[in-house]
């Protein structure tokens, strides 16, 4: 009677508080909200205008009286009120509540958060409206949402690569073994294609244009049907709009940086881990997970440079939200 009425006025929820998209899923591992982590805000009254996808399509687009921010930046929180409100209408629209619903969350954080950087992620989500929360590795999320066989005695590695870390694990009997964490993600690939427009080609581009670049032409190695690309924004000569156009190669050539420290951090991951583990990873293979994971070649790339199978689940963006709702029925 009592397990009944529980479930009958909890909430539960799962969120992977990403620094480019924010994903909340139920207990049973559907993901519900799946949103770009931006908030518009009114200067002036401080009121949240939008959060998520209407937020996203007001940067770079807005009048002086409504500023359209990232309140997550590298991981962690930039910006407390923001985040909180932020998570507040995602969680509000993801399942509905009374007076009487106890809202239990779990939230993902990247390995190498600091005690104080942990603690503002806690109090954000109670802001937001829950009860109850519980921290989860960004790697362990995502390795649970991969399938992985996290809880076995045996050796499973992750390389989760988000849009402003990159967690890279290896798992086993419930716990991490070893782990690195970088600030290096989809978005500092961004950041070096709009700083190489604007120092090689004296064009100004937004986050939005540097983005759509990385998708279309963007690549770790040589592929197939390579082409050229027209980018408009502004040249910063004589302030006008202006266009160029630049090649796959030239983009490849700009991501080198941002590829070669993840790689570097995979690799320096293998040369801690235990020979028995290394065994299990070798037997196994490494999971490949996060948005920026679908960076065209990455996967070929890795593989070929430490000769250990990758792979890449078919659900890979959405693994870390789907590890917390698994960890959510765990606790039950």
């Amino acid at each position: 009677m009592k397990a009944g009425f529980k479930m009958l006025f909890s909430r539960d929820i799962g969120i992977d508080l990403g620094t480019s998209n924010t994903r909340v899923a139920d207990k049973k591992g559907h993901i519900i909200i799946n949103e770009p982590s931006v908030v518009a805000v009114d200067v002036k009254s401080k009121r949240v205008l939008a959060t998520g996808n209407e937020a996203k399509n007001m940067i770079g687009r807005t009048p002086g009286s409504i500023v359209a921010v990232r309140p997550m930046r590298a991981g962690v929180i930039a910006d407390f009120d923001m985040t909180a409100d932020m998570l507040h209408d995602f969680m509000d629209r993801s399942t509905s509540r009374n007076v009487f619903t106890k809202t239990r969350v779990v939230v993902s954080v990247p390995s190498d958060v600091t005690e104080v950087e942990r603690r503002a992620v806690e109090d954000a989500v109670r802001s937001a409206g829950a009860q109850e929360v519980e921290l989860i590795e960004q790697s362990m999320a995502a390795a649970l949402g991969a399938g992985l066989p996290v809880y076995e005695a045996t050796g499973s590695m992750i390389i989760d690569i988000g849009g402003g870390t990159t967690d890279i694990a290896v798992l086993s009997l419930g716990g991490i073994a070893c782990c690195n964490s970088i600030k290096v993600g989809g978005e500092a690939m961004d950041d070096s294609i709009v700083t190489y427009m604007r120092k090689t080609h004296n064009l100004l581009i937004g986050e939005r244009t540097a983005e759509d670049i990385k998708l279309k032409i963007g690549s770790a190695l040589e592929y197939d049907g390579e082409a050229a690309m027209e980018v408009r924004g502004r040249n910063l000569a004589d302030g006008l709009p202006g266009s160029v156009e630049i090649t796959s190669s030239d983009i490849r050539e700009v991501l080198q940086e941002p590829v070669g420290q993840i790689l570097t951090a995979v690799k320096e991951t293998l040369e801690v881990t235990l020979p028995e583990l290394s065994a299990d990873i070798i037997d196994r293979g490494i999971y490949l997970t996060g948005g920026a994971s679908r960076l065209r070649g990455l996967r070929d790339l890795i593989e070929n440079e430490i000769k250990i199978p990758i792979i890449v689940p078919e659900n890979s963006t959405d693994c870390v939200a789907l590890g917390t709702s698994i960890k959510l029925r765990r606790a039950k």
